[in-house]
């Protein structure tokens, strides 16, 4: 992956534009176990097992990746101590917190209109 550095200009903040960094850091936390990471992380610090415990469903390799590209983007921050295993743990820095906020938005919409969207799915698939 190409990393583009932000240069300030309008162009790096457009959306709409395929090559904007601001489209890359978009897909990158726009999938379902970022947000699930960023939901679950919330204000607490947790370590990689607890994380997997709590995020069902995740595999190894798919939490890692999401916790290297949360990492990447200064959204999470690692801590690694110094013991035999290592423990290394994760918490949401500041952006990460306040995407988290975002994140607890879409939650609560899902949570809100969770039945209306059964409705349409039962008529779509009927």
């Amino acid at each position: 992956m190409v990393t583009k550095q932000f240069s300030g200009s309008p162009e790096d903040a457009d959306l709409m534009r395929a090559d904007s960094l601001a489209r890359e850091i978009f897909s990158d936390v726009a999938n379902k176990w970022a947000l699930l990471i960023i939901e679950t992380l919330g204000e607490r610090t947790l370590r990689f097992s607890e994380l997997r415990n709590e995020v069902e469903g995740v595999s190894h390799k798919m939490l890692t990746q999401n916790l290297r590209m949360l990492e990447r983007n200064g959204l999470a921050e690692r801590r690694v101590y110094p013991t035999v295993p290592p423990r290394v743990e994760y918490t949401l820095t500041e952006a990460g917190q306040g995407l988290r906020a975002t994140v607890d938005g879409m939650c609560d919409w899902t949570h809100r209109y969770l039945g209306h969207i059964e409705t349409a799915r039962g008529r779509f698939d009927a």
